[in-house]
């Protein structure tokens, strides 16, 4: 029970200092940023940071959530992508933007309800599921729009998801985010739903004994991911004035990529959402700046899945060494002392 202890402390430790490590890396490339990477701290161009980053933030959110659970979506940028398509052909037949959104707000929680069915009450591995299902639902958002782009939405509407406060390097639309953040840290962090989250995450036998619908938790999330992954579709189309098909191609890679590199282990169980959202924004600096010193996208995929890949074994080193070094010491401490035997009565 002793080792077990320490074993769990040690994950514990090694993944507060991993997300230690990201917000400083953070704060450290921004600070190289502002100061040798021309443009960067131009109040335009920082708005443009934050509002390409929100679409991986958004969906960054529910992600965390079912990556501690121990599953994964990668339909997501697939479902973003069908509801923008959606969008542009409802728009395309006359129905009023307000009517809209609700209804692909609803296509959202029908691909996550599908994706979390299959989970679920099928018992699929989520990664194959949200593979065939990413592939699915990019088709059906092609048969909808076609190659077609529809780009004449309403004014107001493309001003506050592309526009800033006055002459601040804030977007209107980063102040919602804020408010959707905040509720899904009370929610992971400091609510029994988010510790039933954590439960499964590390041993899902575990939890179902201790008397968590395990199922019924991550039919749950995957609805929450899939109405997000609608929301950012829909915010993608007014953002970039455009709802075309192939919206939010590629985006799901982002999303893992951040989240892991913020320190939330690929089993489950461990990790932070401070630390995955530190994670987006890293990465959505590093995107930024690469940009501005004109570095192509193929090269910025490649620095992305690099990313991905020491995200993923950053963590896993750095708890093998605790682990050693905690061994190294209980070794070189010796074993304990001896009992002195009682003296008869």
């Amino acid at each position: 029970m002793a080792d077990t202890s320490l074993a769990r402390a040690v994950r514990w430790s090694a993944s507060m200092r991993w997300d230690t490590a990201v917000g400083a890396l953070l704060i450290v490339v921004l600070l190289l940023s502002f100061s040798f990477v021309d443009g960067f701290g131009n109040a335009l161009n920082l708005s443009f940071l934050i509002g390409n980053t929100l679409p991986i933030a958004l969906i960054a959110l529910p992600m965390t959530m079912l990556v501690v659970s121990g599953e994964i979506d990668l339909s997501v940028a697939s479902t973003a992508g069908l509801s923008g398509a959606v969008m542009g052909a409802l728009w395309n037949q006359g129905m009023a933007i307000e009517a809209i959104i609700p209804v692909c707000l609803l296509l959202g929680v029908v691909c996550g309800l599908v994706n979390g069915l299959l989970v679920t009450r099928l018992g699929l591995p989520s990664l194959a599921v949200t593979i065939g299902t990413m592939a699915a639902y990019r088709g059906i958002a092609q048969i909808v729009l076609g190659s077609d782009a529809v780009t004449d939405f309403p004014a107001r509407y493309l001003d506050f998801a592309a526009g800033r406060i006055g002459d601040t390097f804030v977007p209107y639309a980063f102040l919602p985010f804020l408010v959707l953040l905040a509720i899904a840290v009370v929610a992971l962090h400091a609510t029994p739903f988010g510790r039933r989250l954590f439960a499964i995450g590390a041993s899902e036998e575990a939890a179902r004994f201790a008397g968590v619908r395990v199922k019924r938790q991550k039919l749950v999330l995957f609805v929450l991911t899939g109405l997000m992954a609608s929301l950012t579709g829909v915010f993608w189309a007014l953002h970039y004035a455009s709802a075309r098909y192939d919206n939010a191609t590629g985006l799901e890679l982002s999303v893992v990529a951040a989240v892991l590199l913020g320190g939330i282990d690929f089993d489950g169980g461990k990790g932070t959402l401070g630390g995955a959202i530190a994670g987006v924004f890293l990465l959505g600096s590093l995107q930024n700046v690469m940009s501005l010193l004109n570095v192509s996208a193929q090269s910025q995929i490649v620095v992305t899945g690099v990313l991905l890949v020491v995200s993923v074994l950053g963590p896993r080193v750095g708890r093998q060494i605790s682990v050693a070094r905690a061994g190294r010491r209980a070794a070189s401490a010796g074993p304990p002392a001896p009992e002195a035997p009682t003296p008869a009565a």
